[in-house]
């Protein structure tokens, strides 16, 4: 395999020792350790640009996928075979894609010899011209904030790792988001229309039908909004199934709604983190594109990363997908080899 491997050495895990481990399994990889966009910028474009890879492996969390994918398409860069390397906080793509410590998938991967190893086939949430495997807005983007802003407080080592990971994101929603919500001016409006083709639901039972209304160019929400955002991927990390529907149905996206005040959203958080439905208030909808338009500004995610305040967002389905490694698969097939 034509093998390239960048590891984002300010991801939670990043470092040289990662970066030790290729060098070892696969001595003739390319290898980048990077703590900028810049440097990932730069490598692409001197070393993958002149004889693109067949896998690039990617260690980090969601915002460096993210990042990897939208800078590969602005370079011009079909998108290669993808295997995330779990070096990151949330680690949506990886807790997927099955993706166990870095030493044990690098070994995974030496075992296929020259073969590819099995793939997974992801749709891309499409956003201002940039894709992600999801995007949104409201308390997930206003928690990562403040989750970020929490982490900034401790120096890096032992203690910002201790405070990195779920226990700093739970800290962050209980004493930041939640409080602000509490004692704040109550949850924003939103107005959401569908922009494709007719939308899709799911009723009570789980299973996918048309929505009533759902034409192209209906209205199909308006009213108070906690969480909205879109998916082709059912976690958000940390093992929160926020999107349980996001590859029900091929070709559409997931959009979930949650129109929910903070305190109920609090009662029912274990119900919201498994994914459990139906849940009252929580609107899914299955399309292919469509368009938030807010009562005033918002703060805005995608795919792990803050994208800043916005006061309307169009989500669509990209026209490109990108290959995953099913780390699931390729250990079973290691495992029986």
């Amino acid at each position: 395999m034509n093998i390239a491997v960048m590891v984002n050495l300010r991801a939670r895990r990043g470092s040289e020792r990662v970066g030790g481990m290729v060098q070892r399994i696969f001595p003739r990889a390319r290898l980048a350790l990077t703590r900028s966009l810049d440097e990932a910028r730069t490598w692409i474009s001197e070393q993958l640009r002149p004889n693109p890879p067949t896998l690039l492996l990617a260690g980090g969390g969601d915002g460096t996928i993210t990042g990897l994918l939208n800078e590969l398409r602005a370079q011009g860069l079909a998108l290669p075979a993808i295997g995330v390397l779990p070096l990151g906080t949330g680690n949506a793509w990886a807790r997927v894609t099955g993706a166990p410590k870095p030493v044990d998938a690098l070994r995974q991967l030496a075992a296929c010899g020259e073969r590819l190893p099995p793939l997974r086939l992801f749709s891309l949430v499409r956003v201002e011209n940039k894709v992600a495997p999801f995007a949104g807005t409201g308390w997930d983007a206003e928690t990562l904030q403040d989750f970020k802003d929490h982490i900034s407080r401790f120096p890096a080592g032992p203690l910002r790792e201790a405070n990195g990971g779920l226990r700093g994101y739970m800290g962050a929603l209980f004493t930041r988001t939640i409080p602000r919500h509490t004692f704040g001016r109550g949850a924003p409006r939103v107005k959401v229309y569908n922009l494709g083709a007719p939308a899709l639901t799911v009723d009570g039972r789980g299973t996918v039908v048309p929505l009533p209304g759902g034409e192209t160019g209906a209205l199909l929400y308006d009213g108070p909004v906690g969480v909205a955002g879109a998916a082709t991927t059912p976690e958000w990390g940390f093992g929160f199934k926020a999107f349980p529907f996001a590859q029900a149905v091929p070709h559409r996206l997931s959009v979930r709604v949650y129109g929910a005040g903070v305190l109920e959203a609090t009662r029912n958080m274990f119900k919201l983190w498994r994914g459990a439905h139906p849940l009252p208030r929580m609107h899914d909808f299955l399309v292919e594109r469509l368009r938030m338009d807010f009562d005033r500004e918002v703060p805005f995610q995608m795919g792990g990363d803050i994208m800043g305040l916005r006061r309307s967002l169009e989500f669509s389905l990209a026209e490109e997908s990108v290959q995953l490694v099913d780390w699931r698969q390729l250990k079973r097939l290691v495992a029986n080899a």
